[in-house]
């Protein structure tokens, strides 16, 4: 099952969340909440359940990079 690790606001956000959580050796997808034509909207950042914890943890190291 997959879990919701973080939200972005934008498709260039939610990729750079993406390669960096992928860099750290986690399996991540992105889902499409709600996206405008300019790329702005709403994104999933989704890891399997049994990675949320590490992932949580990465992401709160690098808070304010995105």
């Amino acid at each position: 099952m997959w879990t919701v690790v973080y939200i972005a606001p934008s498709m260039g956000v939610a990729e750079k969340v993406r390669d960096l959580l992928s860099s750290e050796g986690l399996l991540v997808t992105l889902k499409t909440v709600d996206l405008s034509d300019d790329g702005r909207g709403s994104i999933e950042v989704r890891v399997p359940e049994g990675e949320a914890e590490e992932a949580h943890e990465i992401l709160a190291e690098h808070l304010g990079q995105f």
